[in-house]
């Protein structure tokens, strides 16, 4: 039973990386750029939702969707103010730029809500079932399926909707999608919306789990999910779902049975291990390029 209540909780924590992950595939498969302040976002999203929970009294729900809302703004205005300038650049000026703004926004929350660590108030239940002596929590079958209720209104979004089938023509080649009446800038801000949006439930989520909050609150989970992004495949939404759920239960896994202290380094060692044996991640596509 033991096992069992371990993978169930990997699965949870890996739900939580793969909804982050689906940020950073999707901005990477059409922007061709990786937005290191994704975890910030998600930082900020948390503090949009503890002061609508905790100030303004709202229930759970309208303080989500305030969060969603505040993340969209702010993925957006960043997107328009700090990217799309650099459309032409190199890869090292926007990571340099990303990594700015992942620090911008880091001491930005510190000097507006202070450095100390607050306490996420606890919105969703915290009882959950036994069956057969297996104790399953409420709350990581909530985040189970929120990511996958997430994968699938996603997925259809990509595949049945002309703004989809857009973002698709932009991931293949953005000038082509440009010459045929696409507008290559709406759609990455698109992008930079939806990537946003899933970074505000997944800091919810998250802060539910571990209910600490802090202005660097984003920077492990974003490192860990752009690393089930590379895992499962960036760029690929199903893989950034898969290289989620994997990581999770890898990280339980290691804790449990391993080492607490060396769990994270377990993590990072399987990637590399599967980088080694498959560079395009377990879902990526190897593209050619012409010279």
């Amino acid at each position: 039973m033991a096992f069992l209540s371990y993978l169930i909780s990997g699965l949870g924590l890996g739900s939580v990386y793969a909804i982050i992950a689906l940020g950073y595939s999707m901005v990477y498969g059409i922007a061709k750029m990786l937005n290191f302040a994704h975890g910030d976002i998600i930082m900020v999203g948390a503090y949009a939702a503890f002061f609508m929970l905790n100030s303004f009294g709202l229930p759970l729900i309208p303080a989500i969707l305030v969060s969603v809302v505040v993340c969209v703004l702010l993925g957006v205005v960043t997107e328009r103010l700090a990217y799309k300038p650099l459309r032409q650049a190199s890869s090292l000026a926007v990571l340099i730029t990303a990594i700015g703004v992942s620090y911008f926004l880091q001491n930005a929350a510190q000097l507006l809500w202070g450095a100390d660590t607050k306490i996420f108030p606890s919105v969703i239940s915290q009882g959950g079932f036994d069956f057969g002596g297996l104790h399953v929590a409420y709350l990581t079958l909530i985040t189970i399926a929120a990511n996958i209720l997430i994968m699938v209104l996603l997925s259809l979004f990509i595949n049945k909707t002309k703004t989809g089938r857009a973002m698709r023509a932009c991931s293949e080649d953005k000038g082509a999608a440009s010459l045929m009446g696409v507008n290559v800038d709406s759609i990455i801000s698109i992008t930079f919306a939806i990537g946003s949006g899933l970074a505000a439930i997944a800091a919810v989520l998250l802060c539910s789990t571990y209910p600490s909050l802090y202005p660097t609150l984003g920077s492990m989970p974003g490192i860990k999910a752009f690393t089930a992004a590379v895992f499962g495949g960036i760029g690929s939404i199903p893989g950034a779902f898969l290289g989620g759920l994997l990581l999770g239960v890898i990280e339980i896994f290691a804790r449990a049975y391993i080492s607490t202290q060396l769990s994270d380094a377990i993590v990072f060692g399987v990637l590399i291990v599967v980088l080694l044996i498959k560079p395009t991640g377990l879902l990526g596509k190897k593209i050619s390029e012409k010279v």
